[in-house]
């Protein structure tokens, strides 16, 4: 199929508006042949040239993984499944991420979280695939409040499921009148779970975008093991083949999920928060539509969610690992609190312990090594330092990059000195010259565990 959308689009853009309509039969079945020709051999080269652009080396795997989701299945109903994000609605600037079986309202309800332009005004309608049946109804719609004055923002769109319709398995969200086939959403947490959940812990890292920082991706996923997550999810837009076979691993061996991100194929991203600072239509490729679909997705799969980032790592101070903190938080603060922790930011520009001390697995592999960066720069106790949450996500309704937007529980700011978020950057704090920073070397005590894991994944992930 890409193939042919290749060369149609090749000879669409091949017309000559000069030619003339009325050119004689035989120049244009020559120009057909010579045409057909350069395309196969453009076609032959790019299939046989790999990522050095040497003949007969491996085509290189498509990295952006937007378009690396399964193939689309029929559904009963006769529409198109499609399980990956993002789905285009037409004759709108909508994009619908996934879609939510909503337990915890008094009626039937399919909440489908979606990016949408702001000032759009649509009209959304709902399609239920219902057994071999379709169902319609009416859609309403609510942007979340925060969006940094971009022109796109994250929204729930919500659809009541139909009365007639008890158990749906698919929805499609349109505009205007039901024309031809939907791309279809299948309809994830049809099951309510309390207890017993597949995972205690589930990290969501949103965005992976153009990213090459191989050695901290495998330090903080280790760290991740070591504190007590089973479970991580990437929204991934784009990575290096380095970064790729580490992936992989993760992937293969169960730790990691990747979400394939391809926004950038669809808005002008803006790769910070302020539009003033980083032009875009929409806020840091998309982050907070990216959070709200991991803490539904996982729901009812774990019991807690760490919202997070790959240069940022939740440490507890007191005990060693989050399976032994939370209990410790929820025994003095209750369970029906969300858990804040404070920023505290590393700067990858000081280093704190000798290069020579790196194991001979580390050389040559690119990215910040955490391990060496143990200066932090002060808080100031008098201002707003950000945080980020762990939680149980089935109280959540509306996350955002800092905290909760709407939720059923009181988010409390944990005490620095029982934990408090390592986030391992360049400076933040202008004013605060190198001989101010404290010395702070709490990730060493995790070294004698951490160097050999981080070994390992390296000497298997290497390309020699």
């Amino acid at each position: 199929m890409e193939v042919n959308l290749l060369l149609t689009n090749a000879t669409i853009k091949s017309k000559d508006p000069l030619m003339s309509p009325t050119s004689n039969h035989g120049l244009k079945h020559m120009c057909k042949l010579v045409g057909a020709s350069v395309l196969t051999f453009l076609l032959f080269c790019f299939l046989c040239l790999g990522g050095d652009g040497q003949l007969g080396a491996r085509l290189a795997p498509p990295y952006p993984s937007g378009r690396t989701g399964p193939p689309r299945a029929k559904t009963p109903c006769g529409h198109l499944e499609v399980t990956n994000p993002l789905v285009h609605v037409s004759d709108s600037r909508t994009y619908l991420v996934s879609s939510y079986m909503e337990h915890r309202l008094e009626h039937s309800l399919i909440r489908t979280i979606a990016i949408v332009k702001r000032e759009e005004k649509p009209s959304y309608s709902c399609m239920f695939c219902c057994d071999e049946e379709l169902q319609n109804s009416s859609a309403r719609y609510e942007i979340h409040s925060d969006h940094f004055g971009f022109d796109y923002g994250t929204a729930d769109i919500l659809c009541s499921v139909p009365e007639n319709c008890s158990m749906p398995s698919h929805i499609a969200i349109y505009t205007g009148p039901l024309r031809g086939q939907k791309p279809v959403l299948p309809i994830r947490n049809q099951q309510e779970r309390q207890e017993s959940f597949p995972y205690q812990f589930t990290v969501c890292i949103s965005v992976m975008y153009d990213y090459t920082n191989v050695m901290q991706l495998v330090q903080t996923l280790e760290m991740f093991r070591l504190l007590g997550a089973q479970h991580v999810a990437i929204y991934k837009s784009s990575c290096n083949a380095a970064t790729q076979r580490v992936l992989d691993y993760y992937v293969q061996a169960g730790f990691v999920e990747i979400i394939p991100w391809p926004i950038t194929e669809y808005i002008n991203m803006s790769r910070g928060w302020q539009h003033s600072v980083s032009p875009g239509d929409l806020h840091y490729f998309g982050q907070i539509a990216a959070l709200n679909d991991c803490v539904y997705r996982f729901m009812y799969q774990t019991q807690y969610v760490v919202l997070s980032d790959l240069d940022e790592i939740i440490v507890p101070l007191t005990v060693d690992t989050w399976t032994e903190l939370l209990p410790l938080l929820e025994q003095r603060y209750g369970r029906h609190v969300s858990f804040e922790f404070e920023n505290h930011v590393f700067r990858n520009t000081v280093s704190g312990r000798n290069a020579a001390q790196r194991p001979t697995e580390w050389l040559g592999v690119a990215g910040v090594d955490i391990l060496d960066h143990v200066w932090r720069e002060p808080n100031n106790p008098n201002a707003f330092n950000n945080f980020k949450v762990i939680v149980n996500p089935r109280m959540v309704y509306r996350t955002t990059v800092h905290g909760l937007l709407w939720a059923d529980s009181e988010g409390v700011r944990v005490d620095r000195d029982v934990a408090r978020m390592y986030h391992i950057k360049p400076e933040v704090t202008d004013d605060v010259t190198d001989d101010k920073l404290i010395q702070d070397e709490r990730l060493w005590d995790y070294a004698p565990r951490l160097v050999p894991a981080v070994s390992d994944v390296l000497k298997k992930t290497s390309p020699r």
